[in-house]
């Protein structure tokens, strides 16, 4: 996570209260990406620390093929068994790591440690294998739950630390597996999937180059780049007014094109872009944020991670074409309606996985 430099006059605080329990941010005016600093890390950290280890409620997702294959979450997946589903606990993981990475001290009793040392082992590595592995669940994840799990290798194996080496090396067979299977089923993709959910192609690719490129793994980037072209290079005049879904937490335009921001040179990118998105070079551009109206509802919640989902987006796309910074101020926009609603009272259905996505807003560019 690198500081950006320039972040003066914007930044997100935590309320002055006894129990720290919020988020709040400033009204300044800022044109410039958010960063994180070390209150809003320990915050952000302490909601997958609540729930990696919390079994019920849950979500399993499975495909029966037998009785036999009637279990607990735990023993199904004795890694990945809490924050409600598979994928959510993955990256609650991800943001513990990436967390820990920048602000060590937040650890300095070792107990977080001690957690993930338990957890992430060898044995533990190989039940998740197996269930990935089963006929019935080929599919388990894809491509969203597969994205993240890469998301957490690229942060254990880039971290120069002795026991997430270890957990990065007990982790590889489920990697590997997944690498492999991301490769078969790409060339099978004759059409992108462009929902506002978990199965939306861009956001996948996105997160998967990210970690293709940063552990240099060539083969996999080239068929990440390859089929990303193949699926989105000829789309035109995509249009955001449809946007969002009642239940959306991505933006099926914005995502694209943050993913082709990935792929393409930047001539090439500023192009396309201006056939697919033209209105983003309209310095007057605007996109309100998704309206929640209830957060105990699991699904209606979603509308505050799309907010950080867009933010996210449109900094990447503004990063890529600097001529578009006026985009951060509309990120901007988007976090400070959705930050000051992850609380340590949250309902659970938002709590277990809008702090990774509020995390990954304010830390990715």
């Amino acid at each position: 996570m690198k500081k950006i430099l320039g972040i003066i006059c914007l930044s997100v605080a935590f309320a002055a209260c006894q129990n720290n329990s919020e988020i709040k941010v400033n009204t300044s005016s800022n044109d410039q990406p958010l960063t994180l600093d070390s209150v809003q890390a320990k915050h952000l950290l302490s909601l997958p620390l609540h729930c990696i280890e919390v079994e019920y409620p849950n979500k399993l997702g499975q495909v029966l093929g037998s009785d036999s294959d009637l279990k607990a979450p735990r023993t199904l997946h004795p890694i990945f068994y809490g924050c409600f589903d598979w994928h959510s606990s993955v990256h609650g993981y991800w943001s513990i790591v990436h967390i820990l990475k920048e602000f060590p001290n937040l650890d300095s009793s070792g107990e977080i440690r001690r957690q993930l040392n338990r957890n992430i082992t060898a044995e533990n590595v190989a039940v998740e294998l197996d269930f990935f592995q089963d006929k019935n669940n080929k599919n388990f994840e894809r491509t969203y739950g597969w994205a993240w799990l890469l998301q957490l290798q690229k942060e254990l194996l880039t971290w120069e630390d002795t026991d997430a080496k270890r957990w990065a090396s007990n982790l590889e067979p489920l990697v590997k597996h997944v690498v492999k299977s991301y490769q078969e089923y790409l060339p099978k993709l004759v059409y992108p999937i462009r929902t506002g959910y978990h199965d939306n192609s861009a956001f996948g690719l996105s997160l998967s180059l990210d970690y293709a490129r940063s552990t240099g793994n060539v083969t996999f980037e080239k068929s990440l780049m390859t089929n990303a072209s193949r699926l989105y290079s000829q789309d035109k005049n995509c249009n955001i007014s449809f946007e969002p879904s009642g239940s959306d937490f991505l933006s099926p335009c914005l995502e694209e094109a943050l993913c082709m921001s990935l792929v393409l040179q930047q001539e090439d990118y500023r192009k396309w872009l201006k056939d697919f998105m033209p209105d983003l070079f309209n310095p007057d551009f605007n996109l309100e944020p998704g309206i929640v109206k209830d957060r105990t509802d699991g699904h209606l919640v979603h509308l505050d991670g799309l907010n950080f989902s867009r933010a996210n987006c449109l900094n990447g796309i503004a990063k890529a074409l600097p001529e578009l910074s006026y985009l951060h101020k509309l990120a901007n926009k988007h976090l400070k309606y959705s930050l000051p609603n992850i609380t340590t009272k949250d309902d659970y259905m938002g709590s277990h996985w809008l702090g990774t996505f509020a995390l990954y807003a304010l830390s990715k560019h």
